[in-house]
C-alpha cells in the first residue's frame, strides 16, 4: 500500500530540483564559448584583490597616514573611473583595434605593482628616489587607471561576444539576443567575483598561522603575493588574443555556412557605422583629465571638491547630448535608472578607522580578514545566482529599496559591536557568539548586495544603445554611476573630519608610539553612515517617482 505522504514528497523534491534548475543550471547552459574573453578580463579585475589585505595591513604597519587622507587619497583613486566616458568613445573610434588598449592598462597595472613590491624589497633604494608614502599614492593612482582601460574594453567586448547566429547559421530572436545580453552581463559579474573567490582562498592559505609569524616572515608574505599579483595583467592580454581567435573561427565558419563578406561584416560588428569623432567627449574628456592633475599637483585645498563638481558638470552635459540620439521614453528610462544607481553607491563609508578598530580592538588578524573575505566571496557568487531572477523580474527602484533595507539591518552587528554586542552575546553563549561569530554571519549576509544592482541596467544599455555607440554609452553610465563613488569618497572624509579616528602609530626604528589609538568617536560615524545608507537611496526613488521617470 502506497503511503498518502509520498506523492507530496515527490512533488516537493520536483520543485526542489525545478528551483535549483532555473536559478543555477540555466545559467549554466546559457554560456558560450564566445563569452570567454571579456570574462577573462573581468576576472583579472576580480583578482585585483589579491593585494587588498597586504595593503591594509602594510599602510597600517608601515605608512603613518591618517584616515583622513587615505579618504582623500580614495577620491584621487576613483576619480579615472569617471574619465571612462572619453576612453569608451575612443573604443569605438578605434573598434577593430580596441585590443590594444588592454595591453595599454596591463602595462599600467604591471608598473603599480611593481612598485609595491620595489617598497618591500628594498625600501631603503625606492626612499632614495621618492618618500615610501609618495611611491604608495602613484601606485594607488596607477592601477586603477589600468583597470579603467581594461573595463570599458571588456564592456565593448561583450556586445562582440553575444552571436547573431547559431551554429546553422540561424538568426536568434529578438527574445533571445536579450537573454544573452542578461546572461553576459550576469556573467561579467560571476567572473569578478570568481576572482575575488580566488584570491580570497589564496589570502586565507598564505596568512594561515600568521599569529605565530614575525614581522620578517609576514614581509615575506607580502612580497610574494605582489610577485603572483602580476599575473593579473597576463590573464586581460590573454582574453584579447582569444577574442581575436574565435572572431577569426566565427567568420570561417560563417562562410562556409555560404554567408557573402557583406552579411559577416554585418554579423560580426564590422560594417559598424563609421564613429565621427565627437570633440565635446573628447575634446572635455582631455580638458578635464588635465584640470584634474593640476589641481592636484597643486594641492589646492578644495581641490577635489572642484574636480568633483567639474566632473558633474561635464558628465551630466555630455549625457544630455548622447541621449538625443534616443527615444524619449527609453531617455526617461536611462535617466531614472542613473539616479538610482548614483545615490544608491553614493552612500559614505566608516573609512579605514572601522577597520582599524576591528584589527586592533576586535583582534580581527591578517588570517581572520582572509576568511571574511573568503566567504563574502563565496556568498556574493550565491547570491548573484539566487537574485538573477529577482532582478529580471523586477524594476531597479524595487531592487535598490529592498537591496538598502538589508544593508541597513546589516549594519547594526557592527554597531552593536562597538558598543559591547559581542562581550554579552559571548557571556551568554559561552562564548560561542563572539565578535568573530557576528562578523562571519554579518559578511555572509551581505556579500551579495554591492553586484547586484548594477546588471539589469547593463544589459539594457548591450542590447538598447546605438549600435555604433556601444561602447561609449557604456563607459558615460559607468562615470555617473562612478562619479557616485567618488562623492561617496569626498562624504566620507568629511565624515573623518568631523570623527577623527586614528590608529597607534609606531616609529619603525625606535619603535616608540608616534601617534596614539583613540576610537572614541567611531560609534557615532557608524550611526551616521547607517542612517544615510538608509536615506539617500529612499529620497532618490522619492525623486524618480515625483519627476516620473521610470527604470530598468
Amino acid at each position: 500500500m502506497l503511503s498518502p505522504h509520498k506523492p507530496q514528497k515527490i512533488s516537493s523534491i520536483g520543485h526542489l530540483l525545478n528551483w535549483i534548475d532555473r536559478h543555477f543550471l540555466e545559467l549554466g547552459r546559457e554560456v558560450r564559448l564566445s563569452y570567454l574573453p571579456p570574462l577573462m578580463v573581468y576576472l583579472a579585475a576580480g583578482i585585483s584583490g589579491l593585494t587588498a589585505i597586504v595593503g591594509t595591513f602594510f599602510v597600517k604597519e608601515y605608512l603613518g597616514l591618517s584616515a583622513e587622507f587615505l579618504a582623500g587619497l580614495a577620491f584621487w583613486a576613483m576619480l579615472p573611473w569617471t574619465l571612462k566616458l572619453p576612453v569608451g568613445h575612443l573604443v569605438d573610434l578605434i573598434w577593430r583595434f580596441k585590443g590594444a588598449l588592454v595591453f595599454l592598462g596591463a602595462g599600467l597595472i604591471a608598473a603599480s605593482l611593481i612598485i609595491m613590491l620595489g617598497l618591500l624589497t628594498d625600501r631603503g633604494a625606492m626612499e632614495a628616489i621618492l618618500s615610501a608614502g609618495d611611491w604608495y599614492v602613484i601606485s594607488v593612482i596607477l592601477a586603477p587607471v589600468g583597470y579603467v582601460i581594461q573595463d570599458v574594453v571588456a564592456d565593448a567586448m561583450t556586445v562582440e561576444a553575444v552571436p547573431a547566429t547559431d551554429d546553422d547559421g540561424r538568426f536568434f530572436s529578438e527574445s533571445q539576443q536579450r537573454l544573452m545580453h542578461a546572461t553576459m552581463q550576469t556573467l561579467g559579474r560571476v567572473a569578478i567575483i570568481v576572482g575575488t573567490l580566488g584570491v580570497a582562498l589564496v589570502n586565507v592559505l598564505m596568512f594561515n598561522g600568521v599569529e605565530a609569524m614575525s614581522a620578517e616572515e609576514k614581509v615575506a608574505i607580502y612580497r610574494l603575493l605582489y610577485q603572483w599579483a602580476l599575473v593579473i595583467p597576463l590573464i586581460s592580454c590573454c582574453g584579447v588574443v582569444l577574442a581575436a581567435f574565435l572572431k577569426h573561427r566565427y567568420m570561417v565558419s560563417l562562410v562556409k555556412l555560404g554567408y557573402t563578406r557583406h552579411e559577416i561584416d554585418t554579423l560580426t560588428h564590422e560594417d559598424r557605422p563609421i564613429t565621427t569623432p565627437n570633440w565635446w567627449i573628447l575634446g572635455g574628456g582631455i580638458s578635464f583629465a588635465f584640470i584634474s592633475i593640476g589641481v592636484g599637483i597643486a594641492q589646492f585645498r578644495y581641490g577635489q571638491e572642484v574636480i568633483f563638481i567639474l566632473s558633474l558638470m561635464v558628465i551630466v552635459t555630455l549625457m544630455k547630448r548622447l541621449t538625443l540620439e534616443m527615444q524619449s521614453e527609453a531617455r526617461a528610462v536611462l535617466l531614472g535608472t542613473a539616479i538610482l544607481i548614483f545615490f544608491f553607491r553614493a552612500v559614505p563609508s566608516p573609512g579605514p578607522g572601522s577597520s582599524w578598530w576591528m584589527i586592533d580592538v576586535l583582534g580581527f588578524d591578517q588570517s581572520f580578514m582572509a576568511r571574511l573575505s573568503l566567504i563574502g566571496s563565496v556568498l556574493s557568487l550565491l547570491g548573484l545566482f539566487l537574485f538573477r531572477r529577482f532582478m529580471a523580474e523586477r524594476s531597479i527602484a524595487s531592487v535598490v529599496a529592498i537591496l538598502t533595507l538589508i544593508s541597513t539591518v546589516l549594519s547594526l552587528p557592527t554597531i552593536g559591536m562597538y558598543y559591547g554586542l559581542h562581550q554579552w552575546t559571548a557571556a551568554m553563549t559561552g562564548g560561542l557568539v563572539d565578535a568573530r561569530f557576528i562578523a562571519i554571519i554579518d559578511t555572509a549576509l551581505e556579500s551579495p548586495l554591492g553586484h547586484i544592482a548594477m546588471v539589469p541596467m547593463l544589459a539594457w544599455i548591450a542590447h538598447s544603445a546605438p549600435h555604433h555607440l556601444k561602447a561609449t554609452y557604456f563607459a558615460i553610465m559607468a562615470s555617473f554611476t562612478n562619479l557616485s563613488l567618488a562623492l561617496s569618497q569626498l562624504l566620507t572624509k568629511y565624515l573623518n573630519q568631523a570623527f577623527v579616528v586614528t590608529r597607534e602609530v609606531q616609529d619603525p626604528v625606535s619603535g616608540l608610539t608616534v601617534l596614539p589609538a583613540n576610537y572614541g568617536e567611531l560609534g557615532m560615524l557608524l550611526i551616521i553612515v547607517t542612517v544615510l545608507g538608509l536615506v539617500v537611496p529612499f529620497g532618490a526613488i522619492w525623486i524618480v517617482k515625483t519627476l516620473r521617470l521610470q527604470s530598468v
